[in-house]
């Protein structure tokens, strides 16, 4: 019997995380709606495999029932997470997600006490969203644990997604989200903007509704955080300008017509060894001691690979908290440095 199972096996992704899964000798259970594309990966990997989709709830459960956690690739998660999460309620099985959606975390965190009383664990963002930068958050917090406010940046050197960019394309009209008072916080579209030397020299930055708004939170405590990512000066003018038509990109027929556009696929392996992410981060309280640091990893869907299947390990050998968990506060702030090729520095 295999002992967990990975839904949405046939994304990019998920395909990418099962090849990593056989090459370490793991044997998950590959699921999806797909009943072509997920026979064929199953085939070509010499594993199990089942075709549902998250509304036959009967399939569901008799997946989960089979094995001790679920590895969730198939978003966009704000639509999809909620049905697996409360099958993993009813199964007794603990849940893992890809997500970077700040409503996803925060749903899953106001099931905590239904998680602790399953005996589960629920920790969405077990990619490059979030675990890098949690891990940077809880680290510049045990540095500095006076702090009141968080500030993290970064920039991914490569291609996207096909779901990523058909999940940025959905939430294209909810503008921006930063915390304030402990409270998350809606924001216009590029907020703020911040020049920030990610390692390779100052660039420009800005603030977007990243995963960190919420995990941070719950990881650091710190009540104020905003996240931000390097864009080209034209891309700075779309975001700014979708503050005034990001309502009209958001009506359905639209979204019908942008989505068919999304192209398929994502970055070849030779892209993702090309690629790199660099984070920095900062924390400062109020008293003006300020703490500072960087951090570099490998490309965002190479180290989603490797940071899920580390944690999903970590939970079939014993080693989880039930409830819902952040990255950083289950594991601590080195569980990123586990990987090889990544590097954090103090920098005062």
């Amino acid at each position: 019997m295999s002992n967990f199972l990975i839904y949405g096996a046939n994304g990019y992704t998920g395909e990418l995380i099962t090849r990593y899964a056989v090459e370490r000798g793991l044997k998950p259970i590959l699921a999806g709606r797909n009943s072509n594309a997920i026979e064929a990966l199953a085939a070509k990997h010499h594993l199990e495999h089942r075709v549902f989709a998250l509304d036959e709830t009967s399939r569901l459960d008799a997946a989960l029932e089979e094995v001790d956690a679920v590895l969730h690739c198939a978003g966009p998660f704000s639509i999809t997470s909620k049905p697996m999460v409360e099958a993993c309620l009813r199964t007794r099985t603990h849940y893992t997600d890809i997500t970077g959606e700040i409503e996803v975390f925060e749903a899953c965190a106001q099931m905590d006490a239904r998680a602790s009383e399953a005996g589960v664990m629920l920790m969405p963002g077990v990619g490059f969203d979030v675990v890098p930068s949690d891990c940077l958050a809880l680290h510049l917090k045990s540095r500095l644990p006076t702090a009141t406010h968080l500030t993290l940046a970064f920039r991914n050197v490569g291609r996207l997604s096909h779901g990523t960019k058909a999940t940025m394309l959905m939430n294209i009209g909810r503008g921006g989200a930063v915390r304030i008072g402990g409270e998350i916080t809606s924001v216009p579209a590029g907020w703020k903007t911040r020049k920030i030397d990610l390692g390779e020299g100052e660039e420009t930055t800005v603030t977007i509704p990243w995963g960190d708004v919420a995990t941070a939170y719950h990881s650091t405590s710190i009540p104020n955080i905003e996240v931000y990512t390097a864009v080209p000066t034209s891309q700075l003018r779309m975001l700014k300008l979708s503050r005034h038509i990001g309502w009209l990109l958001s009506k359905k027929f639209l979204q019908k017509v942008l989505q068919k556009n999304v192209p398929s696929g994502g970055p070849s392996d030779e892209q993702r060894a090309r690629g790199k992410t660099l984070m920095w981060g900062e924390a400062c309280d109020a008293d003006g001691s300020r703490v500072e640091a960087r951090q570099q990893c490998p490309e965002a869907y190479t180290l989603t690979a490797i940071t899920s299947l580390n944690i999903i390990e970590k939970i079939l050998d014993g080693d989880f908290t039930t409830g819902y968990q952040t990255p950083a506060k289950a594991y601590g702030p080195d569980l990123i440095l586990e990987i090889n090729g990544v590097s954090r520095v103090d920098i005062n």
